[in-house]
């Protein structure tokens, strides 16, 4: 199994189950808390409509018609100014490790440049270990504290990088 035998596409409706279940999963299994974390989040159950706005999008991982993974880019939410915030990026195991994690970056930063974004901004936990080294990776610097009003208060890193 390679990074060709998945393929990113933007979220389509039947896709909002398969994408809980993935968020969810991965939240439990990384040992994060329920609260203050997507997992309760209202906007897991309802991907698509959430992000089907003219300053949103979201990709999904697809790998043999099933979802695997996503991430998308919204306006960072109560903050002035053109910085997006990248959004409930998760991966089941078998995405992992291939790739996937810095193409998808790629895939949403070069989107939100053409929405007219200058900053993303993103939020993660101190023991995702492995996302933390992704964003790095790619472009990512670390934040003294967070920026806008996520609702997110159980994740305390905080990320930005100039599109």
């Amino acid at each position: 199994m390679t990074s060709q035998d998945f393929i990113i596409r933007e979220i389509q409706p039947k896709d909002n189950a398969q994408m809980a279940i993935v968020i969810r999963e991965v939240i439990l299994e990384m040992g994060a808390p329920k609260t203050g974390t997507a997992y309760e989040d209202k906007a897991t159950d309802q991907m698509f409509e959430n992000f089907d706005k003219p300053t949103s999008f979201y990709y999904v991982v697809e790998y043999k018609n099933k979802v695997v993974g996503g991430a998308g880019i919204a306006k960072l939410d109560n903050f002035e100014g053109t910085t997006c915030e990248l959004q409930k990026m998760y991966f089941l195991s078998i995405a992992r490790g291939k790739g996937l994690g810095s193409k998808l970056i790629t895939t949403c930063l070069e989107k939100a440049k053409t929405l007219g974004f200058d900053n993303c901004y993103l939020e993660t936990m101190p023991y995702m270990e492995d996302a933390r080294k992704l964003y790095k990776k790619n472009g990512f610097v670390n934040l003294d504290k967070p920026m806008g009003n996520t609702g997110h208060y159980s994740c305390n890193v905080w990320m930005i990088k100039e599109l």
